[in-house]
């Protein structure tokens, strides 16, 4: 078995072990998606290796680019995140293979940690090769619409200005930097590969020159949630940010709203808990143990969140 960093020819045998592994309906698995989520992706090309026997693809391991910034230090990390095994080579450990392949890579290229959100079922696996727990996620959930039972079709609106929202954002990160905590820098070009040309997801987005705020409807069994991937408001926006949130989330039909509680917002309904998934994480050539205590990370969800 030959492991071995991908190239872009290898997208379409990549994108068939996705489909025999994972099957068609968890997530889009076409090329488009796949270059913009792995080429395409402001931070830089994920570090992406594949498994090969008998000059065929059998296994795949991507480590997505992000980066962290606490005060003036930047960090280049990686999100763990698309794994597959072709069903007809299971169990001969080619996930760990690919994974442990991909640190030292990392480790070789001065790469500082890599973090993910496992489900309950890829978690175990994490763990066993040294990643540590930090904690659920903290979110804040305010109840919505609760003798409305119909959904309605969101609108996205685009308002403003670039100038704007870069000075906007230029502004809010001027302040995180003095917080003495971890937060995802972002830009212009960021916030349009993220959230204004994401194939994966339809996000509704508003913002004026004191908010951005980016949101989707998440289908659950019984109800319907509104989640804030994105909240990026100044001292001067809270109000008017809170006030457009509401009658979008409220005209989505959901029945919850879900946000960060970094994201500055607090309404006089709801509840602030750990309800989120669980952060993983695994130093690579770092020391920085106080990154295990989730008061470390200014986060939103966009940041952790699947996508």
């Amino acid at each position: 078995m030959i492991i071995r960093e991908a190239t872009h020819s290898d997208i379409p045998q990549i994108l068939n072990v996705l489909k025999a592994s994972l099957g068609e309906t968890s997530s889009k698995k076409t090329e488009a998606v796949w270059r913009f989520k792995h080429i395409k992706n402001p931070f830089g090309e994920s570090l992406v290796l594949v498994a090969e026997e008998n000059n065929e693809i059998v296994g795949v391991r991507a480590f997505m680019r992000w980066r962290w910034q606490r005060g003036e230090q930047v960090y280049s990390a990686f999100r763990a995140v698309d794994t597959a095994t072709h069903p007809d080579h299971q169990g001969k450990g080619i996930f760990k293979k690919l994974t442990l392949k991909a640190l030292e890579i990392g480790k070789e290229r001065g790469d500082d940690f890599v973090f993910n959100t496992p489900n309950t079922q890829s978690k175990p696996g994490y763990l066993k090769m040294g990643w540590e727990e930090v904690d659920k996620l903290k979110i804040q959930l305010r109840p919505l619409n609760l003798l409305q039972f119909k959904n309605k079709e969101l609108e996205y609106e685009t308002s403003g200005k670039e100038v704007a929202i870069s000075e906007l954002m230029n502004t809010y990160f001027e302040q995180l930097k003095t917080s003495d905590r971890l937060f995802t820098p972002k830009d212009i070009a960021y916030i349009k590969w993220r959230y204004l040309h994401n194939p994966l997801q339809n996000y509704v987005v508003i913002f004026d020159r004191e908010y951005f705020i980016a949101g989707y409807v998440k289908e659950r069994k019984k109800f319907n949630e509104f989640r804030v991937s994105e909240a990026i408001i100044s001292k001067l926006g809270k109000k008017p940010a809170k006030s457009a949130l509401l009658k979008l989330a409220k005209s989505s039909g959901a029945k919850v709203l879900s946000v960060s509680p970094d994201a500055g917002l607090r309404f006089k309904a709801g509840i602030t808990g750990n309800f989120g998934p669980v952060l993983t994480y695994k130093p690579i050539n770092l020391d920085q143990p106080e990154f295990l205590n989730l008061k470390t990370w200014a986060y939103s969800l966009g940041d952790l969140e699947l996508f």
